[in-house]
């Protein structure tokens, strides 16, 4: 074979191996996965390359009581798309009261939607209660309640010394990591923190 030949054949190979290589690329940034704590979830594919904001489905958000953080893990209803709603116009505070010694109780100030049925809660379950309040319980009870999620990683005596005896405020907000914006530029992506 000539060396005209050989030269030929890989510059055909070459060619064939970056376009595989580009397909795959491309291919990958528009089927984009976020793994963060949040569900996973496809971009949107635009056509006449207009920028790409991913759409993210929330399934945590945040606590504040006195100087701690509560991580939250949102269960899949109608009542946290329509809180999660309400979180992105700031944060929601509540003054909660102890009730029952199992549960901390307060009024929200507007109403949710519900989906009740009959459960038991455990140490950590946020619920909420008659459509307008919210409970954070700290130990069981038996009632028809819409679940909004469950508190992270915190045993049962350490969720009741963090809320403490009688009142206590509870600031709701998004999780810091789901605010984080991407926008996908084509082949540059870009990610505001």
């Amino acid at each position: 074979m000539s060396k005209k030949v050989i030269i030929v054949i890989l510059i055909i190979v070459i060619c064939v191996i970056l376009g595989i290589a580009f397909l795959y690329n491309k291919r990958k940034q528009n089927n984009l996965i976020i793994d963060n704590g949040i569900d996973k979830t496809n971009s949107d594919i635009t056509d006449n390359n207009k920028n790409k904001v991913e759409e993210i489905k929330m399934d945590r958000i945040q606590i504040k009581v006195k100087d701690e953080i509560l991580d939250v893990k949102l269960e899949d209803n109608s009542l946290v798309t329509a809180f999660v709603e309400k979180l992105k116009n700031g944060d929601i505070t509540i003054q909660t009261h102890d009730y029952g010694n199992f549960e901390k109780i307060g009024s929200l100030g507007f109403s949710l939607p519900t989906n009740d049925t009959r459960i038991t809660t455990e140490p950590g379950d946020l619920i909420l209660y008659q459509g307008n309040q919210i409970t954070l319980y700290y130990d069981t009870n038996t009632w028809n309640f819409t679940k909004l999620g469950k508190v992270q990683n915190l045993l049962q005596e350490e969720l009741k010394n963090i809320l403490g005896n009688g009142d206590v405020k509870l600031t709701f907000s998004l999780n810091k990591k789901q605010n984080d914006i991407t926008f996908n530029f084509d082949t540059k992506v870009v990610k505001l923190n």
